[in-house]
């Protein structure tokens, strides 16, 4: 059976990209239907939508030749979903806060189903912190943001606020309708990004962890159904929807959250680039700058990751992460043994398409006696890989 969708447009260059959108949509296995703000119009023609998505485009909400006066409804009940490509700064502000005074508005306010929206506009209306805040309470009320791309943008300007590809957005609708509960009723435990270790009020050690590999395996984690909890060190990282976050800054603090949760995870994943060593003082004060030389005394942190491997239990799979500089197989299969892990996760710091801060991985994966050298693949591909395997190795110690 065909998933009816809606597809609202609102006024921006961005508008033309629609089309192409609406064409590739309605190849597939999806009715489209699509509905105009008045600006939109002046982008592109309602008839363009018209014969794109072979059903009528809906633009006036008062419109006399509508025989059904409240079309609106109607529609909102028909939507499997309801996307809104592009989304300028003007409209996100209004489904954010209920005002519905047009065609596009009002369905949307209706509609009690999937929501996404695809910002696009001015980089300078897109970083306004009012346009930010209207986008963090839409993913607070649920609706599914696709971030914009950043580059060269029609007024000439660079930064953030390009459309999305086309490609991207028909991939994000695909998988709205992915059913996946391969880990429904499991509670995963991640710990992402860096830690912090104080060595006076304004400094501290850390490392150039972004948390993005631990944010992905999350995000993955609740598309298949599990319960998820985030133990995250600073990072510039996006929250999650549906996703519990505990922030932490200090290694002893990571510690001390995951020693509280650890009990009730089944899957136990350590992403996170833990400091081994701490100041083992810290000063009350700023630390002035009057020698040619200083000395600081480091203390060994707690072994977050021995610790849950000391403490597993029956029900429980634990995945470590190791990143080397050389040596990769003899030291991360070392850490598999020594830390009593079911898998570890390493990759080579130098090698392109890994190591910190990239929105792709290239690692080996280790588990028993197998190594499995894995191809360059998206952090988020990559978290799915990881906690598909992780229900094997579950799975394999159940018939054992």
């Amino acid at each position: 059976m065909k998933k009816h969708i809606c597809i609202g447009v609102s006024g921006g260059i961005a508008a033309y990209k629609a089309c192409d959108l609406v064409s590739q949509l309605s190849k597939k296995d999806y009715e489209i239907k699509v509905l105009m703000t008045k600006h939109a119009t002046e982008f592109v023609a309602p008839l363009t939508f018209e014969t794109l998505s072979h059903n009528h485009c809906y633009c006036d909400l008062f419109n006399p030749n509508i025989e059904d006066p409240i079309e609106h409804v109607e529609l909102a009940k028909w939507a499997d979903c309801f996307v809104i490509v592009p989304a300028s700064a003007n409209v996100i502000a209004k489904v954010v806060h209920g005002i519905a005074d047009d065609f596009l508005t009002t369905t949307f306010l209706a509609c009690h189903t999937k929501k996404m929206i695809c910002p696009a506009m001015n980089v300078h209306m897109y970083e306004n912190e009012v346009t930010q805040q209207n986008l963090k309470k839409a993913k607070e009320l649920g609706y599914i943001v696709l971030e914009p791309d950043t580059g060269l943008l029609a007024c000439n300007d660079v930064g953030k606020g390009k459309l999305p590809s086309v490609d991207a957005i028909v991939k994000a609708i695909d998988h709205l309708f992915i059913e996946d509960n391969t880990l429904k009723g499991k509670n995963v435990l991640i710990t992402a990004g860096p830690t912090q270790e104080a060595i006076d009020p304004v400094r501290f050690i850390s490392n150039h962890s972004s948390g993005k590999q631990g944010y992905a395996i999350a995000k993955a984690a609740k598309d298949m159904g599990a319960n998820v909890t985030i133990i995250s060190g600073p990072t510039q990282c996006e929250e999650i929807n549906g996703v519990s976050i505990v922030s932490v800054k200090s290694a002893v603090e990571m510690f001390e959250a995951v020693k509280e949760h650890l009990e009730h995870s089944n899957y136990i994943i350590m992403a996170a680039a833990v400091a081994d060593y701490r100041p083992e003082q810290i000063s009350e004060q700023k630390i002035k700058k009057n020698d040619e030389s200083m000395v600081i005394h480091m203390i060994k942190n707690p072994d977050i990751l021995a610790y849950a491997g000391q403490h597993k239990k029956e029900n429980q799979v634990i995945c470590g992460f190791a990143m080397e500089t050389e040596n990769l197989e003899e030291n991360a299969y070392k850490k598999l043994v020594s830390k009593n892990c079911d898998m570890l996760i390493a990759n080579n710091l130098f090698t392109k398409g890994a190591g910190f801060k990239t929105d792709t991985n290239v690692v080996t994966l280790f588990k028993n006696n197998e190594r499995i050298h894995l191809p360059k693949m998206t952090k988020e591909e990559l978290g799915v890989k990881i906690l598909k395997t992780l229900k094997e190795i579950e799975e394999g110690r159940k018939t054992c």
